[in-house]
């Protein structure tokens, strides 16, 4: 007989001291937090949701938000003074950048100084529409100069959906997978949420972040129920992004 009255588990309840290794809350550089105004509601309602470490990840993208050191340095110490002396010791945030895999991002790896979410790991994404015609090049590169790929939300590359198999090439490449939290709904899609799924069971991923580029996003997370047989794997990766990530 069906239990109508079992007990839903919430995303947010497995989000205690959660280090956020990819949002757009530094204010005013991209398609995240416009103002340092924004930027405070942001971090308030996520440190309800439970995260303790922020790593904000603006995009770094030359067509669109060719952010820099000094951009990124400006932006975060804008936040740093606004921000609300309550919280000082209570969170951490500490930059980083999220990386689009572009004729760009080629010339700064030649440089070897990128923004890292910690070491060596170095967050980077992809174009909706296809991926670099020198991918696997790329991620060869990038392990060669020392870093460690880990690429933002591969369940949100739809050219892939129908070639599964490829996303076992990547992580044989050496790349690691980080998952966006609202693809566990249909924030996204169901084909986006169905692939996550799959990377997820297929034990795929190894990072979890929200990615929050504004509030409707973070209270479509407090929303998440997680399914109980998916409930170990989930937190399994919340553990190791904490473990990874961790400052403290």
């Amino acid at each position: 007989m069906l239990n109508l009255f079992t007990k839903k588990i919430f995303l947010k309840d497995l989000l205690e001291d959660f280090v956020d290794i990819h949002n757009h809350i530094l204010p005013g550089i991209d398609d995240g937090a416009k103002n340092v105004k924004e930027s405070l509601l942001l971090i308030n309602k996520l440190k309800e949701l439970g995260v303790k470490q922020f790593i904000p990840t603006p995009h770094i993208m030359q067509d669109f938000y060719p952010n820099t050191d000094e951009t990124i340095g400006d932006a975060y110490q804008l936040l740093l003074e606004n921000l609300d002396k309550k919280l000082i010791g209570k969170i951490t945030i500490n930059p980083a950048a999220e990386y689009m895999l572009d004729s760009h991002f080629e010339k700064l790896l030649g440089k070897g100084n990128l923004f890292t979410l910690k070491k060596n790991h170095v967050l980077v994404e992809m174009s909706y529409l296809q991926p670099p015609i020198n991918l696997e090049t790329l991620i060869f590169k990038i392990r060669t100069k020392g870093y460690t790929p880990v690429l933002a939300h591969p369940e949100r590359y739809s050219y892939y959906h129908n070639n599964l198999h490829y996303y076992k090439k990547l992580k044989d490449l050496g790349c690691l997978f980080q998952l966006n939290l609202l693809s566990l709904s249909d924030h996204y899609g169901k084909s986006v949420q169905k692939t996550a799924l799959h990377l997820i069971e297929e034990e795929f991923m190894d990072f979890v972040g929200t990615d929050a580029h504004n509030l409707i996003q973070i209270e479509k997370l407090f929303q998440i129920a997680i399914d109980k047989k998916m409930e170990e794997k989930i937190l399994y990766l919340i553990k190791n992004t904490n473990a990874t990530f961790s400052v403290i």
